[in-house]
């Protein structure tokens, strides 16, 4: 059985998404390979230095980042193929229902409630109150995506983090444009570097030419940046003005946006994936490498593992942790370690800065992944936020004056792009963000800090509101929520938590 919240199979997947076919010929050997809807195969790949008034192509590939012979795509149409896939092999499968409870026996796990709906903002029950399905199995799978609220839980319960490297993660803003033909070819990708982004602020642009003139473009920023004002959806309207990228969307039309957070932690922050009765997988257990930026072919084959672990405990009768042990086992024996383990201390080397970052990445060429440091190691992204009187540099806003008067023809303001998403949220419920602790969160968030959701945030959840007496606070606009995770990761403090709100509710992409 599969519960997705979404309304649909792919609802809420987005990737870029260039996509290594080979594991899906592992996955379906029955199937006739030109069946799976990838879109364009890639033809070209270049990396362009940006400046803002210029940029410079790259004579060759970082290395790990040569993707010619893979293939472009929407990651949510995949995914409505494999669940038709699935089902057609006897896989029951279940959308619009939003699982926020691990259910527990004897300290193990047991299976998943959904939620209760039916509730008011105040969580008293209305006429139309369902309480939530608990649904039992002798094996639960945890795939949830990056930062699953539920895998949280049983990561915190059991600890399975323990002597592992703490998460660390990016956010990826994605808009998909339809353009006239000539702009750009199909299979035709770029990656940029360098402006708008400065030297603490790891990250980059894509550019992949899909068929039928659709074009993928966005940005994707690590959440370790110090500027509590930066904001990355807005960097994003800013990448677009350059002129390489510009002259590729001239005269098109925005089709589609979204946004969604990534792990970037690397293999040292993959956390223990088994325990009695239950697994982890995919993007819920930090299977990203970097910096490649993939991650679709390592979920798939994490699944399949599971999936064979679950096959032989089932049949022996033993579903308890040692007998699950095994899939640690068979990922240690899979290409999820052949990726990962050699770029292990990719990401943490850039945490000071892209200067140092170059000076690791290249140790770590020459020493197998190793460096000459031996294992870096990392902080919580909302740890390195500084505070508004810490941060000596330009603010964001400071940096981008007069860039960020968006003209809704080729950049836009966030409720432009939000209405691009399909977003969607019941108004009757509890509101799925949650403050901590209001008694601080005003004088620690908003005071020092500046209220740095009101920036981060992709899709203008979060507002800072200031009374006519002048006093300060943090409105919640939940139901623009594009449930990319962010400020459960990044608010100052780790102030808010994000839990599921009701199932169905949440974007609704067709082509991400």
């Amino acid at each position: 059985m599969l519960v997705e919240k979404g309304s649909s199979i792919g609802a809420h997947i987005l990737s870029g998404a260039v996509i290594k076919p080979a594991v899906f010929k592992e996955l379906l050997p029955e199937v006739d390979f030109s069946e799976i809807p990838f879109n364009a195969k890639v033809i070209k790949d270049k990396m362009v230095l940006l400046s803002e008034n210029g940029h410079l192509t790259l004579p060759f590939h970082i290395p790990y980042m040569n993707n010619i012979g893979n293939y472009t795509a929407s990651l949510g149409q995949i995914c409505k193929y494999l669940a038709v896939k699935a089902e057609e092999k006897g896989v029951e499968v279940y959308t619009g229902f939003a699982v926020d409870e691990i259910l527990y026996k004897d300290g193990k796990v047991i299976g998943a409630k959904t939620k209760d709906t039916g509730l008011d903002h105040h969580g008293n029950q209305l006429e139309n109150f369902q309480a939530g399905t608990s649904i039992e199995a002798k094996i639960t799978i945890f795939a949830e995506g990056t930062r699953g609220s539920l895998t949280k839980m049983l990561i915190k319960k059991f600890n399975l983090d323990k002597d592992r490297n703490e998460q660390i993660y990016s956010l990826g803003c994605k808009e998909l444009w339809s353009v006239p033909p000539g702009n750009i070819e199909a299979g035709q990708i770029y990656h940029t570097m360098g402006y708008p982004l400065n030297n603490d602020e790891f990250g980059g642009g894509f550019i992949y030419g899909l068929n039928d003139n659709k074009v993928a473009i966005g940005i994707v920023v690590g959440l370790d940046y110090k500027d509590p004002s930066f904001d990355v959806h807005d960097a994003m309207q800013v990448w677009k003005t350059t002129s390489f990228v510009s002259k590729i969307l001239k005269g098109g039309r925005l089709v589609e946006y979204g946004a969604k957070t990534l792990p970037e932690g690397g293999y040292y922050a993959i956390p223990r994936l088994y325990v009695d009765n239950a697994l982890i997988v995919g993007d819920s257990a930090g299977l990203v490498t970097m910096p490649a930026l993939k991650g679709v072919h390592l979920a798939i084959k994490s699944g399949m593992l599971a999936a064979q672990t679950a096959a032989n405990a089932l049949s022996k009768n033993d579903t308890s942790e040692k007998s699950l042990q095994e899939y640690e086992t068979l990922v240690n024996n899979s290409l999820i370690y052949k990726d990962m383990y050699p770029v292990r201390n990719f990401r943490q080397g850039f945490t000071n800065g892209l200067i140092a970052g170059g000076f690791h990445f290249g140790t770590q060429l020459i020493t197998g992944g190793a460096g000459f440091l031996g294992r870096l190691r990392t902080h919580p992204d909302y740890q390195t936020t500084q505070k508004l009187t810490e941060y000596k540099k330009k603010l964001f806003r400071e940096r981008f004056k007069g860039k960020l008067d968006f003209d809704k023809v080729l950049t836009f303001d966030k409720a432009t792009d939000i209405y691009h998403s399909g977003v969607y949220h019941d108004e009757q419920q509890v509101v799925h963000l949650h403050i901590k602790d209001p008694a601080t969160f005003n004088a620690v968030n908003i005071d020092q800090y500046g209220a740095p959701e009101q920036f981060f945030c992709s899709s203008e959840v979060y507002e800072l509101h200031i009374g006519k007496d002048g006093k300060k606070e943090l409105r919640i606009h939940a139901e623009n929520c594009m449930h990319c995770k962010t400020c459960d990761i990044k608010s100052p403090g780790d102030g808010i938590t994000w839990v599921v709100p009701n199932g169905g509710n949440g974007p609704d992409f067709q082509n991400m």
